[in-house]
């Protein structure tokens, strides 16, 4: 039988956030949602009867906040951040503040609480640019940001905090796509999809570079799947999580493929050659985690919402674009 938990999850109304928390009670799960909610407050409006939802509006950096937040919790998903290069280059020491800095009290807080298990929301950016053509778990990190330099070091802060009792698990995202009630339009295949659908053109910077994917329905899957595996499983360990690798110039044309012929893709240079291939089989040999859904699967998706109305002016709403909303917030 599936164990129960009363998860806190932090930047809980954020992209993946948002598809989570309903997938979290649909489980059985108590759900404490601790944000900011920069990005409007009725992503959970539905649910806020189901007598499992809790929500704490606040700042991570708040400990009294936190405190609040943790109160009955035995777990944590840890997704808050100022997510993404752009945005954290806005304001750099925002961004430390965040990401780094409000990350060890955090971690302290959830162990003075009694939390159980602790699930950290890392990035595949902290490997920087690799030569190998198979990025796995065990290579060195070489962060080429502060965003990704945080992230790592936020890794190492949570494995020194494992003790019996108090299980941790960092998790190394690849790109996510797909649909959820906060949207994203910031994120490759999602601003492909969204200037094929709404422009019936598709601009590639480069297109050789390999970036690694997977559906926001999946990397939710993987989440709810760890508050399951046994902790001997996962204490103290690192996993990648991606599924699908492809130049972005065949991301491309998926969705050219998705939505139609007349979908125009046009190449231009670009100096951002990254390209790196994220080897998840860690992840499905240890976690025995098998991702089921596609970059098409992600496509069709969000062609559905735009033929449904749900997303409102895709190409200038602040609300689909952090670095958009995050300068017209002027957020400190």
């Amino acid at each position: 039988m599936s164990k129960k938990w009363n998860v806190l999850v932090t930047g809980g109304a954020g992209y993946v956030g948002s598809a989570l928390v309903p997938r979290l009670l649909e489980a059985g799960h108590a759900v404490t949602v601790l944000d900011l909610y920069i990005y409007g407050d009725d992503h959970f409006a539905d649910l806020r009867n189901s007598g499992r939802l809790r929500e704490v509006r606040g700042d991570i950096r708040d400990p009294d906040v936190v405190s609040q937040a943790l109160e009955g919790c035995n777990a944590v998903i840890h997704l808050a951040c100022i997510s993404n290069d752009p945005s954290y280059d806005l304001d750099p020491g925002l961004g430390r503040s965040i990401n780094y800095d409000s990350f060890g009290p955090l971690v302290k807080a959830a162990k003075r609480t009694g939390v159980e298990r602790f699930i950290y929301a890392s990035s595949s950016s902290v490997y920087g640019i690799k030569s190998t053509p198979n990025v796995t778990e065990d290579m060195p990190l070489e962060p080429l940001t502060d965003y990704s330099k945080y992230k790592a070091l936020c890794e190492n802060e949570l494995a020194e905090e494992r003790q019996p009792g108090f299980t941790t698990v960092s998790i190394r995202p690849s790109t996510v796509c797909g649909y959820a009630s906060r949207l994203r339009l910031d994120l490759t295949v999602n601003i492909l999809t969204n200037h094929a659908v709404n422009n019936g053109k598709i601009l590639v910077f480069g297109g050789a570079q390999k970036r690694p994917n997977i559906h926001i329905d999946d990397m939710v899957g993987l989440y709810c799947h760890l508050l399951q595996c046994p902790s001997e499983l996962i204490d103290g360990k690192v996993f990648n999580a991606g599924y699908e690798n492809f130049p972005v110039v065949e991301i491309a044309e998926m969705v050219r493929d998705v939505i139609g012929s007349s979908v125009q893709i046009e190449t231009v240079p670009t100096d951002d050659n990254r390209s790196y291939h994220v080897n998840s089989d860690k992840m499905r040999r240890e976690l025995e985690f098998e991702p089921q859904l596609t970059i098409a699967d992600a496509v069709q998706d969000l062609v559905t919402a735009f033929d449904a109305g749900l997303i409102h002016d895709p190409m200038n709403n602040p609300q689909y674009f952090n670095i958009k909303k995050m300068q017209d917030l002027g957020l400190k």
